[in-house]
């Protein structure tokens, strides 16, 4: 079964969480299927061949420089989709590469699964992003989505929003395939050299947040929620790649009056090496994910399984990863209140903060969770099963 897994993100060039689930699942299906990645080349050119471990990498057209995210994606979307003549069966993720995976469909005559991560007509913030790129990008996810052969969403959550925006959907070819967390890799850390580096003092609690800088990830509820905190707890911010200058500035104004009002706000801008990132989570004394909109949240699976206490906003598959009161506390969220939900978020915290003895016992409640149910073994042998019933389907 000769497959072609497509993606924007791919290691080094990893940012959010579609990049972590394709890096994990993409290692798991080595084992189930001769598989090619094509994904987006940050400066490499396209080697020859497979490349690296059959990896091909991609430029946008040069000559598109200038022209805006969305149409330097669709020439990388052509370039991906010439290169698949040899595949049985694609497999995008995102709309950056679900065109791709669309135009081999059609050209090739494969089946293509398309795995959505976020549905664009649920981040209508992305128009001030990209502005007419958001027309494009709405337009080639509806057109990948809709004609798939079959879509994964990351929870039932997401296979909700799903069917709800695209209505003309087959509900029968939308399947729930969890994301996964590798718990060899993201196990508890006892080292504190990564606190240390980044100025967080190990003798106090913190309150850590991990995530880019975007209206979908909630971080100014968590800014004005965090001035109600203790004054004893750190807050710590491992947040970059911020959308806009608008969202970037009223960030960087936040963070300045919160750290006007109290000590221990440390901001960490630059994308730190995996390592760090799991030392941080390991000592954290609550892990907090305020997002808005969340299809899974990979980042609280990675919390759970360092054996952390995390509390999150009650949105999209959030519920179906941290148990309400068993590994963490969620929160209500309601856009037309957003002051209702920073005065839980910060009491939630609060109750956490104050209560060690229960914050161990949510986090060692959350690894065991993460390793009886999300390992990424599982998610590879569910999806490798989607692929064999397309293709037994079009082999009849």
């Amino acid at each position: 079964m000769r497959v072609g897994l497509l993606t924007r993100e791919y290691p080094p060039d990893v940012y959010g969480g579609a990049g972590v689930h394709v890096e994990f699942l993409a290692r798991e299906l080595r084992a189930l299927t001769d598989l090619r990645v094509h994904c987006w080349g940050a400066g490499r050119p396209a080697p020859a061949g497979g490349g690296e471990d059959g990896v091909v990498r991609h430029l946008a057209d040069g000559r598109l420089d200038g022209a805006g995210d969305a149409l330097r994606a669709f020439s990388v979307d052509l370039a991906m989709a010439a290169g698949l003549a040899d595949r049985d069966l694609v497999h995008s993720h995102t709309w950056y590469a679900g065109l791709a995976g669309h135009l081999a469909k059609l050209q090739y005559g494969v089946p293509h699964v398309m795995t959505a991560h976020s549905l664009e007509p649920l981040r209508p913030w992305k128009a001030e992003q990209l502005g007419g790129g958001y027309a494009l990008s709405s337009w080639a996810e509806r057109t990948a989505i809709e004609a798939a052969d079959a879509v994964v969403a990351v929870s039932r959550g997401m296979r909700d929003d799903i069917l709800a925006c695209y209505p003309a959907l087959d509900a029968g070819r939308v399947h729930v395939v969890h994301n996964g967390i590798d718990t060899a890799l993201y196990r508890p850390d006892p080292g504190t050299a990564a606190l240390r580096r980044a100025g967080v003092d190990p003798g106090r609690p913190y309150v850590l947040f991990v995530g880019r800088i975007t209206r979908q990830k909630g971080v100014p509820h968590l800014l004005r929620a965090a001035r109600a905190l203790d004054p004893s707890a750190q807050l710590v911010l491992c947040a970059g790649a911020p959308d806009t200058p608008e969202i970037d500035r009223e960030f960087r104004e936040l963070v300045a009056r919160l750290g006007a009002e109290r000590d221990g706000v440390i901001w960490i801008p630059e994308m730190l090496p995996r390592p760090d990132v799991i030392q941080l989570l390991t000592h954290a004394a609550v892990f907090v994910c305020p997002s808005v909109y969340e299809p899974l949240g990979i980042v609280n699976l990675e919390a759970m399984a360092c054996g952390t206490a995390v509390v999150a906003s009650a949105v999209g598959g959030i519920p179906e990863v941290v148990d309400d009161g068993v590994t963490g506390l969620l929160v209500p969220y309601d856009e037309s209140d957003p002051g209702a939900f920073e005065s839980a978020l910060a009491g939630a915290l609060g109750r956490v903060l104050g209560d060690p003895a229960r914050a161990a016992g949510l986090g060692a409640a959350g690894r065991e969770r993460a390793v009886r149910e999300f390992g990424w073994d599982r998610v590879a042998r569910r999806t490798a099963g989607i692929y064999e019933e397309l293709l037994g389907d079009a082999q009849r």
